[in-house]
């Protein structure tokens, strides 16, 4: 027979799921009666583009808080219930590991973006792969995850998206599919502007904080070396940093580039090391107030400003 207190703390715990589970289902509910779709993204630009393709159709959510490091996510009891109860969640497998196994939960409620954007394998940071395998067990052979930073890449998801709300949603498939074909028109647009604007730079290696620009550099025929390692938590060993500082030095670098939402300590390091300057390059992983614009396309053409003249280009 269990004691008062006992009786007690049961009751409060009951009371406190049930909250919890109220808490998690309020926004899907609201959603549901006004016969939207509800999404669940996984960080900034997925949910950038799942609302330009759904529109109207659709309620969607960022698991990652504004201002906060994407790769860190930590999935909360009201994320697992808001992932649980929706529609559809769109993520990355690989890029936010807490996240993988609420996906796998989700099964076909789940839709996997990297399938879309055809991502290849990345690079650590030079002379720091010894860590790099011991970091996360890949080594050179890690997949990059970074591929919103192609804007072609990420017009691609946005097609493929349209096809997968399509199939939940076969009344909206007109919707879905104009608004991911004016959304592939401005991705095209941005992409003209940055192939014009990165042509004929004077330096074309970039040295940023982390290796999260191997999609960019591709695309618009700049080499990319990045400090740390494909996530930001990976930290140089003195040898790596020793190699980057001289390789700012000997390729005429002038700028080395921090990130938002990274510390900028090492990238500075480098930097003052190599007598060069530093500037804000986004990886756009997350908007915060300090971010260079307001969306996505506006952090990309600031971005490419930023570039233009850190690398001199004409």
């Amino acid at each position: 027979m269990r004691t008062p207190a006992a009786r007690w703390t049961a009751s409060l715990a009951l009371t406190a799921t049930a909250l919890l589970a109220a808490g998690c289902g309020a926004e899907g509910d609201d959603a549901a009666a006004d016969g939207e779709l509800t999404v669940v993204a996984g960080f900034y630009p997925l949910e950038w583009a799942a609302a330009r393709v759904g529109g109207n159709r659709i309620a969607v959510t960022s698991l990652t808080p504004s201002g906060a490091e994407a790769h860190d996510l930590e999935l909360t009891p009201r994320d697992v219930g808001a992932v649980g109860s929706a529609d559809l969640l769109v993520y990355l497998e690989g890029f936010q590991p807490a996240l993988d196994e609420a996906a796998a939960e989700a099964g076909d409620a789940a839709w996997d973006a990297g399938q879309a954007a055809d991502l290849v394998e990345g690079e650590h940071a030079h002379g720091d792969e010894e860590h790099a395998d011991e970091e996360d067990g890949h080594g050179d052979e890690a997949v990059d995850p970074h591929f919103w930073l192609d804007p072609t890449r990420l017009a691609a998801v946005g097609d493929a998206l349209a096809e997968r709300l399509t199939e939940l949603d076969p009344d909206g498939a007109a919707t879905y599919e104009g608004n991911a074909a004016a959304l592939r028109a401005d991705l095209e647009a941005l992409d003209a502007e940055m192939q014009e604007g990165l042509a004929g730079c004077a330096v074309d290696t970039l040295v940023t904080s982390h290796e999260a620009f191997g999609y960019l550099a591709e695309r618009y025929g700049l080499d990319v070396v990045g400090i740390s390692g494909l996530s930001p938590s990976q930290e140089p060993s003195a040898a790596g940093l020793a190699e980057i500082t001289g390789l700012v030095r000997d390729r005429g670098i002038t700028t080395v580039y921090t990130e938002t939402l990274v510390d900028p300590a090492v990238a500075e390091t480098v930097a003052e090391e190599a007598g060069v300057r530093t500037a804000v390059l986004d990886p756009i992983e997350g908007l915060t107030d300090e971010s260079a614009g307001e969306d996505y396309l506006q952090v990309m053409r600031a971005n490419l400003a930023t570039l233009q003249e850190g690398q001199g280009c004409s």
